[in-house]
């Protein structure tokens, strides 16, 4: 996913040994070949320490506070896929029934995978909000070689899957990724429905999310997963989001993920590449959408209350995690549904 980092041929790699006796110390178990090949490119024992056994995630004051807005709907309560909301991603989302059963509508095994966590709940919110049916219109954005676009059509839906054109790839470092199509040859899934019929309902073009054309417009939906953190800063994330409500008719719904800012409230990390949002950052979008006429989700920040919510891991990420650390930040997904209004 986000933030893998590839050892350099020249950078020293730890001993095995070392590697073997950290797991068997700090975890009680044996560590996988794969996990020992990953774990060698700490730069020292105390990183791969750290990385072993990092801080616990402490929840800020500021996350649990209403919003400053009355524009801005909000709950906190452990959020469910069972009622989707805007919402974090936790680790007691994997255990319900309906994580399971949306992985089955993608023909994917459930793993505890932050990926599959957002198509499990952008799914869920299609159907809350009444986009999965016979004859519903939806468009995705920055499809890669997701699963969605295959489900929908599975389910009557008419899709348009777009991705970013050559030039916006190599700039925004698509190409490297593995994560990007440029046609529907990497997008049909044959356990989901036949050839005919997904090509009949599902069409392809290219568009820069940046420059979202003119003529797409009337759709039932819309949705982007992990993707407009990558757009070039947070303002054009965020503006995004916004434009995208131009593709829906009155009614229709925008549904977004991407990376969440849990630490702090003020810094956070902002490249050309990559961007964490801010609980400011959020909150100021949907005000903002409020304010003129659409109806935004409530905003539920609850980060889970289980064992495993409480684990930040560190590059370079080997193991299952819900909240990573990134550029010394925390950072977790996040998903956004904005109604459009009249």
């Amino acid at each position: 996913m986000l933030f893998s980092r590839a050892a350099s041929p020249l950078e020293p790699l730890l001993p095995r040994e070392a590697v073997l006796w950290a797991f068997r110390l700090l975890l009680g178990r044996e560590p996988g070949a794969e996990e020992i090949e990953t774990h060698r490119r700490h730069p020292s024992p105390e990183a791969l320490r750290r990385a072993l056994q990092p801080a616990a995630y402490q929840i800020p004051v500021w996350l649990l506070a209403p919003p400053a807005s009355p524009l801005v709907p909000w709950i906190l309560e452990p959020p469910s896929l069972a009622r989707p909301t805007s919402q974090l991603c936790t680790a007691g989302q994997f255990d319900e029934p309906d994580y399971a059963a949306w992985c089955a509508t993608i023909a994917e095994t459930p793993r505890p995978h932050r990926k599959q966590w957002e198509f499990c709940w952008i799914l869920a919110a299609l159907r809350a909000a009444d986009a999965i049916r016979p004859g519903a219109r939806a468009l995705g954005f920055g499809v890669g070689t997701e699963p969605i676009p295959a489900m929908l059509a599975s389910h009557g839906v008419t899709v348009v899957a777009t991705d970013a054109p050559p030039g916006v790839v190599d700039v925004q470092g698509w190409s490297e990724t593995r994560q990007h199509s440029s046609d529907l040859s990497g997008l049909h899934r044959p356990e989901l429905l036949d050839e005919a019929a997904f090509r009949e309902r599902v069409s392809f073009r290219p568009v820069d999310m940046n420059a979202i054309p003119a003529g797409l417009r009337g759709f039932d939906a819309c949705w982007s997963s992990c993707c407009f953190e990558h757009l070039g800063g947070i303002a054009a994330g965020l503006d995004f989001v916004e434009n995208s409500l131009a593709t829906l008719r009155p009614g229709g719904v925008a549904v977004h993920t991407t990376e969440f800012n849990l630490g702090s409230n003020d810094r956070t990390l902002e490249t050309p590449g990559l961007s964490l949002f801010r609980r400011r950052d959020i909150e100021g979008l949907l005000e903002r959408l409020a304010a003129r006429g659409h109806t935004v989700w409530p905003l539920n920040l609850h980060p889970g209350d289980s064992p495993l919510d409480a684990y930040v891991d560190a590059p370079p990420y080997a193991l299952p995690h819900f909240k990573i650390e990134a550029e010394g930040e925390v950072s977790t997904s996040i998903g956004l549904v904005v109604q459009r209004g009249a």
